[in-house]
């Protein structure tokens, strides 16, 4: 291979996703991206991308917007309601409204064909850069000492181990970016945040009128988090502004 391996932290490969029903594009980016490191996947529709998924849960998914059948839109809606990993949309089109319906499903990015693979290559990165999480190892944890938690409501969120625990005290799987969002959150209670200082302060970039990746990740939150979901008292809505975390005791 030329060029160093891209890998996810530990020793395994950083896996790529290409959906595109055009055969010479998924040949070209895949050449581009092994030649780099990466694992590489491939499906030409919306029934082989579910497939894959159930072999492999790639870090990053590039999603032709323009697929017959089940098209990128709605793909990239279910990927992100389901799976928490990079979205960029691919379109040949170019058209502003692909990118904004793009946005509004929660992608991360967004090019255009035809495209430089190396600018391809700078988007990847960039996006996994939003995504990365090193949790620390057991013993370093227990060398630590106590650790710091903050309540969710009936929840514990620990800071150190990047876990949340119900309150039976079992594990509650939550995703890199529902951990990210929740520590904004732990680190500023009873103030309001707009969602461009929420993807500012988790992925470090700006919110697009459009975007609504942070609004689909406080839904899935507050199922996990909130007695009552559909009325919550820990992450509250702000009218006008965004959300809030209200401690218990406030």
């Amino acid at each position: 291979m030329s060029g160093a391996a891209e890998t996810n932290g530990a020793t395994d490969p950083i896996g790529v996703l290409i959906v595109d029903d055009d055969a010479d594009v998924r040949e070209l980016i895949r050449d581009y991206l092994s030649d780099h490191g990466y694992q590489v996947f491939e499906a030409d529709s919306g029934e082989a991308l579910r497939r894959v998924l159930e072999q492999h849960v790639p870090q990053v998914v590039l999603l032709d917007v323009g697929l017959p059948g089940e098209d990128g839109l709605s793909l990239a809606r279910y990927l992100r309601e389901h799976h928490d990993l990079g979205i960029i949309m691919v379109s040949g089109a170019g058209a502003t409204v692909d990118r904004i319906v793009g946005l509004e499903v929660g992608a991360d990015d967004y090019v255009s064909k035809p495209f430089d693979p190396r600018e391809l290559h700078a988007r990847i990165k960039s996006v996994l850069r939003r995504y990365q999480r090193t949790r620390p190892p057991a013993d370093a944890v227990a060398a630590a000492g106590a650790t710091e938690r903050v309540a969710f409501g009936p929840c514990q969120l620990d800071l150190t181990t990047l876990q949340l625990f119900a309150k039976d005290g079992s594990e509650i799987p939550i995703t890199h970016m529902e951990f990210e969002l929740l520590k904004v959150f732990a680190e500023r209670p009873n103030r309001p945040l707009s969602r461009d200082q929420l993807l500012t302060l988790t992925q470090n970039r700006e919110w697009d009128p459009y975007d609504r990746s942070v609004d689909i990740r406080i839904a899935r939150l507050r199922r996990k988090v909130e007695d009552d979901s559909d009325k919550p008292r820990t992450i509250r809505t702000v009218r006008g502004v965004g959300y809030m975390f209200v401690p218990d005791n406030s």
